[in-house]
C-alpha cells in the first residue's frame, strides 16, 4: 500500500467550527477505512499547517477521501506521496551506475 502525507489547513469555516474537528476526523477515518485504507497517524500542529495526517492505501482511496473532505469546506489539503526507507533503498539500487 502507498503512504500519503496530507498537510491540512483549516478554512474560515473550519476554524469557526473547531470544536467539531475531532468528530470530523473520526468521520474521515471511517471513510478511509471504508475505502480499504488505514489512518496511520494524525497530529494537530502549530506553524504553517494545522494538521498532518498519514494514510496508507491506494491512490483512488486517498483521492476519494481528500476530495470528500475538501468538498465539505472545513479544510484545504496538500497531499504528498511518502516513501519508506526500504522503498528508497530499492529506488537507489535500481539506478544506473553512471549516465
Amino acid at each position: 500500500m502507498a503512504t500519503f502525507v496530507t498537510l491540512i489547513n483549516f478554512t474560515d469555516q473550519g476554524i469557526r467550527n473547531i470544536k467539531d474537528s475531532p468528530k470530523r476526523f473520526e468521520s474521515f477515518k471511517s471513510l478511509v477505512e471504508a475505502q480499504g485504507g488505514t489512518v496511520k497517524s494524525v497530529y494537530y500542529t502549530q506553524g504553517n499547517y494545522d494538521m498532518v495526517v498519514i494514510v496508507e492505501g491506494d491512490e483512488e482511496a486517498a483521492m476519494t477521501a481528500n476530495l470528500t473532505v475538501g468538498s465539505l469546506g472545513n479544510v484545504r489539503t496538500q497531499t504528498l506521496r511518502g516513501f519508506s526507507v526500504d522503498e528508497m533503498k530499492s529506488f537507489i539500487s535500481n539506478m544506473p551506475i553512471s549516465l
